[in-house]
């Protein structure tokens, strides 16, 4: 015969106090004396009794649950990202629920209200159009952002995209290249900030910015692009990419075609996903520190359940991580 599961009013008999207690007290409502208190936990640790989360929230408005939308879960970038807001969140006593808009805006506002019922908060990663966001603020959930949005007013965390990008190009310029190209992916809000840092860095020098559009930030645009950019009238000796996988994509290009990286061209990502780093040559990469990102992002949102003040934004640093893609020009 199967054993019946203990409820609420099982414990409250056993320990001969009221439901009322025995819910302040699973829910942490209360506080009571300590002896109260230890016969509570040893009559619900005798009968195994597990609360319901669903009537748990009912009774004190929180699920205990947070979520966190990325664009592409098979990019290692927003794997990171992940790692570090759910590391945050577990010290917390919270649960993480993902969903992954698959780089489609169109299916953002579908899954992100249907998550928006079922968490205490979200952390939001968007292609939409910031003037189409009108949606996200009516949730009336605690909200993060990842960005500097422009025009929502959202507590955010953001990388330094153009300053990596600058510093990522003086390497590059101080290496002794000087036709140096920028493969962008539009549909980003990051792509403007990241060609900027390029163009800045070239302008310094009084050299124009090769630039090329991927039509998706992955390994295959990446590939895609390598015959137009290594067999085309202006040939380059560097390229900057807006992204790892895309590096990735178009070094497996390049030397397809009988190129050699960095002999015949320097190349260099952003994210410093962990695959790049066992490419062969190693690729060089703007690290955004995607970890630490993810927890900032958590901790503000946390912050913000709370009822307390967060700063507007909180900006990542970037960091070089130089490899064997990039070398010196004889």
């Amino acid at each position: 015969m199967k054993k019946s599961v203990a409820t609420i009013r099982d414990v409250a008999a056993a320990a001969g106090v009221s439901t009322a207690t025995v819910s302040k007290f699973v829910n942490g409502a209360q506080r009571f004396s300590p002896a109260v208190e230890a016969r509570l936990t040893s009559t619900i640790e005798e009968l195994g009794y597990r609360s319901n989360p669903m009537a748990q929230s009912m009774i004190t408005g929180r699920t205990k649950a947070i979520g966190l939308s990325v664009l592409d879960i098979t990019n290692p970038h927003y794997a990171s990202v992940v790692k570090g807001a759910n590391r945050v969140a577990q010290a917390h006593g919270y649960t993480l629920l993902l969903v992954d808009t698959e780089e489609t805006p169109e299916r953002e506002r579908q899954l992100l209200e249907a998550l928006s019922r079922r968490v205490d908060g979200m952390i939001v990663y968007s292609r939409t159009p910031e003037e189409q966001l009108g949606w996200l603020l009516a949730l009336d959930r605690p909200l993060v952002f990842f960005g500097r949005p422009d025009v929502i007013k959202l507590p955010s965390v953001a990388s330094d995209d153009q300053l990596g990008a600058f510093m990522v190009t003086r390497h590059l310029l101080a290496q002794g290249h000087t036709r140096v190209g920028y493969m962008g992916f539009a549909n980003s809000r990051r792509n403007p900030e990241r060609m900027a840092g390029v163009r800045e860095a070239l302008a310094a020098q009084g050299l124009d910015l090769h630039g090329f559009e991927a039509d998706a930030p992955t390994s295959a645009a990446g590939e895609k692009l390598g015959s137009a950019i290594m067999l085309g009238r202006q040939p380059l000796d560097a390229l900057v990419c807006f992204n790892d996988l895309l590096a990735l994509g178009f070094m497996k290009a390049a030397q397809t075609l009988g190129f050699q990286v960095p002999d015949d061209i320097s190349v260099v990502g952003f994210d410093n996903i962990q695959f790049g780093s066992f490419a062969s040559p190693a690729l060089t990469s703007v690290d955004l520190n995607s970890e630490q990102m993810g927890a900032a992002a958590m901790q503000k949102l946390l912050a913000s359940i709370e009822g307390q003040e967060v700063e507007p934004l909180t900006v990542i640093n970037a960091q070089l991580m130089l490899r064997a893609s990039t070398a010196t020009r004889s």
